[in-house]
């Protein structure tokens, strides 16, 4: 039952990754249109930004597609791991998608040009509705390529609505080089929040302590168990975004076998509770 709801709830993510790789798919290819007809800086910033966060969810979409399939003798815990892989990968396309658009926005700033300012809004404006519609799919779930998409998404919107300001301000007179300055604020916005998701990827790539999980206070926990003593060659990390293990090897006073099980029943109970579904415990007597 329990990798019943983890396909499922992996198809589901599927689901939601598809839609938006269809709504933000169709909007780049307006966004870098009309970026290229009125030789807008923030534009193409934007349509840089929503073509990185594309390729972000169909990867995403692949590792999630992935995770469902069963283990294999050579991949004995399934290719789950994928979605930590895939959420890695997003960052370095993100960093990349930086790169090349704050290093345009530089050049611009030098050299500013005319824009049509209400394309610039109008365009932009469609931005908010895509980015906005697309972040609500992923809201209600915290596993980290639904979080980094949410984020992403929700980012997008507000930027967008930044260049609709900018393109209204242009309007009123206000100077071009804006255009480009808002284009390399953009950057600046996506490269702090690809720095975060990157350090909690690159932690779980490595098979860190996933976040939220206090190593410290799960053992002090297990330690509450009667007839637990200590604990020795203690691990966790995580399989999936979604799914953590655990191993250590337990040494308890006594050895009567049914109260060594109850022992190891109430330490996978505590592991439960920290959303650590796969535990193997060794025991030693002392």
């Amino acid at each position: 039952m329990h990798n019943h709801d983890h396909h499922d709830h992996h198809i589901e993510m599927g689901k939601k990754f598809l839609v938006g790789v269809v709504l933000n798919l169709s909007f780049v290819f307006v966004e870098f249109f009309y970026g290229w007809k009125v030789q807008s800086i923030s534009l193409f910033a934007d349509a840089w930004h929503n073509l990185s966060d594309v390729a972000g969810l169909i990867i995403s979409w692949v590792a999630f597609s992935m995770a469902t399939k069963k283990p294999t003798e050579n991949y004995t815990y399934g290719y789950s791991k994928g979605t930590i892989l895939a959420s890695l990968a997003n960052c370095m396309l993100l960093f990349i998608a930086v790169y090349v658009m704050g290093a345009d926005a530089i050049h611009r700033l030098g050299n500013p040009q005319p824009v049509e300012t209400g394309t610039i809004m109008w365009v932009a404006g469609m931005g908010v509705v895509v980015n906005t519609v697309t972040a609500l799919l992923f809201m209600s779930s915290n596993e980290l390529n639904n979080r980094a998409a949410f984020l992403h998404m929700a980012a997008d919107a507000l930027v967008s609505v930044a260049v609709v300001a900018g393109g209204w301000f242009m309007s009123m007179g206000a100077p071009e080089w804006i255009d480009p300055a808002l284009g390399l604020i953009i950057c600046l916005v996506i490269l702090w929040g690809t720095l975060k998701l990157f350090s909690s990827s690159l932690r779980l790539s490595l098979d860190g302590v996933p976040e939220g999980l206090d190593i410290h206070q799960v053992s002090n926990e297990l330690l509450s168990i009667p007839g637990l003593e200590r604990i020795e060659n203690m691990h966790i990390w995580a399989i999936s975004t979604t799914r953590s293990a655990f191993t250590a090897t337990l040494e308890i006073r006594t050895d009567r076998s049914q109260e060594i099980e109850s022992i190891k029943d109430q330490a996978r109970e505590i592991l439960k509770g920290h959303r650590i579904q796969h535990t193997t415990l060794e025991t030693l007597l002392v």
